[in-house]
């Protein structure tokens, strides 16, 4: 191999000889890979560092299978490594588990080859990471190799998608952690309007009378559903096909690795996480990503809904003041002084949007799956990963950008619901269909209040009307005879 100060090294496969920085970490088959995809999008380092984790476990393991041999069968050949090798290894995969060495991390989100490219660009930055350690130069393979010692007893095909659960359950605790804070902060604004009345639309038409309470307590209780949705997430994805090899079956993978990877794993990760009583299974189908994606993409909807709501009611087609008031975030507009737009709402909405992109693609090429393996775990995995990091960054942009500062017009809102026909709804118990129809005719003509129109028409006492227009009795649930 040649030497570090010679600028370039070269690296073969039995495809052929390439060049390589001579510091670099990463090797001839993450090189092949950069040039075979040419994609610009970043591979998510949460997955990178879950591999550290994953191959961590994998040389523990190891470690603790050669010890166990050794002592059970005394002087047979078993084929082991060097303590101090698989001690170095196991240091270098923690430095992954880190975030150590990203900067060599070259192969990107978008490849073919259902993540070997991606398990190779692992293994060759820990191999060289591990030869910097015991002295050597990287690319002195004929002391630590990226195959034979940094891919022992491992394949592309468990260690990935094992990798990949590990990272989205860890993502997932902080999703459910997100969303808890932004139902507390919707919660804060339910329990202070209670009974600052308002006017319920049905079809973008005023309909009864109701309360911000209400209307809050409505996205309060979507919010809890996500959350318990989110929290259960855990229990489809826990169960690894780590210890399975190629196909699931452990072909040429010591049953000691079999039985205590993943009781290793767990130790590492402290996540719920489980051996799959039938690997084959957890190798070749991924409908439980399917799965959860699906409950991200209920959130990202419950989200739109929200913001949606939330930035109708704030917006200037409500005059003469809107029924809510959102923090002013940052200048609207390069030509229209003065103008502010609603950009946390729009975040949010752009955000679930391409959740519900991400959830076709997910579904899609989850489908594509074809006897022992699917081939799109790459893109599977990415897709998966960037709708619970957006999801988390529009939840918590919305708490601290938006609904810490929103604002209810409570005074605006109720004078707008004593001057609003819907408001007649309620004496229908009183007074009819048709005497309320008349009565809402004849405010919404001469644009008088509910009272001034009622004075007119003499339908209702003065006293009862002022008892019913009570918030406690319009937000009542239904009505009894007293």
């Amino acid at each position: 191999m040649n030497k570090p100060n010679e600028g370039i090294r070269k690296e073969q496969d039995f495809l052929g000889e390439m060049e390589i920085p001579s510091d670099a970490l990463y090797g001839i088959h993450s090189l092949r890979a950069r040039e075979n995809f040419p994609d610009s999008t970043a591979f998510h380092k949460e997955w990178y560092e879950a591999i550290g984790i994953v191959k961590k476990a994998c040389y523990m393991t190891s470690r603790d299978y050669f010890a166990a041999a050794s002592l059970k069968f005394p002087g047979k050949n078993i084929k082991t490594l060097p303590a101090k090798l698989i001690d170095a290894l196991i240091l270098s995969a923690s430095e992954l588990a880190g975030g150590m060495y990203f900067h060599h991390w070259i192969v990107p989100a978008v490849s073919g080859g259902a993540g070997t490219s991606i398990n190779m660009n692992a293994n060759e930055i820990i191999a060289n990471a591990t030869l910097l350690k015991l002295g050597m130069n990287p690319g002195d393979y004929h002391v630590v190799d990226p195959l034979e010692h940094a891919n022992i007893f491992q394949s592309t095909n468990d260690v990935i998608p094992t990798s990949l659960k590990v990272c989205i359950i860890k993502l997932l605790i902080l999703l459910e952690a997100s969303i808890n804070e932004t139902r507390s902060a919707v919660e804060k604004i339910e329990t202070a309007n209670r009974k600052s009345l308002k006017i319920a639309y049905t079809q973008m038409q005023e309909a009864v009378p109701s309360s911000f309470g209400n209307l809050f307590s409505t996205y309060s209780e979507a919010l809890s559903r996500d959350w318990w949705r989110v929290s259960k997430c855990s229990e489809r994805l826990k169960l690894v096909n780590l210890g399975g090899g190629a196909i699931g079956t452990g072909l040429s993978v010591p049953l000691y690795f079999i039985m205590e990877a993943v009781s290793n794993l767990q130790k590492l990760t402290g996540l719920p996480i489980g051996r799959s009583e039938n690997m084959a299974d957890a190798t070749s189908n991924l409908d439980s990503f399917v799965e959860v994606h699906a409950i991200l993409k209920s959130h990202a909807v419950n989200l739109e809904k929200m913001v949606s709501d939330i930035r109708l009611m704030a917006s200037d087609l409500n005059k003469p003041s809107p029924m809510v008031s959102i923090p002013a975030r940052q200048t609207g507009s390069t030509i229209m002084p003065g103008k502010i737009n609603p950009v946390i709402p729009e975040f949010v909405i752009s955000s679930s949007h391409l959740v519900y992109s991400n959830d076709q693609l997910v579904s899609g090429l989850c489908g594509q799956g074809c006897l022992e393996l699917n081939a799109y775990l790459p893109l599977i995995g990415h897709s998966m990963i960037s709708s619970i990091k957006l999801l988390i960054s529009a939840n918590r942009s919305l708490k601290q950008n938006m609904l810490d500062g929103l604002l209810v017009n409570t005074a605006v809102s109720h004078e707008q619901l004593m001057k609003s026909p819907s408001i007649t709804t309620a004496l229908l118990p009183l007074i009819g269909y048709n005497k309320a129809a008349e009565l809402a005719r004849l405010m919404k003509s001469e644009n008088l209040s509910v009272s001034g129109a009622n004075n007119k028409l003499g339908l209702v006492e003065p006293e009862k009307l002022e008892a019913l227009l009570k918030p406690e009795n319009l937000l009542k649930m239904g009505y009894t005879i007293q």
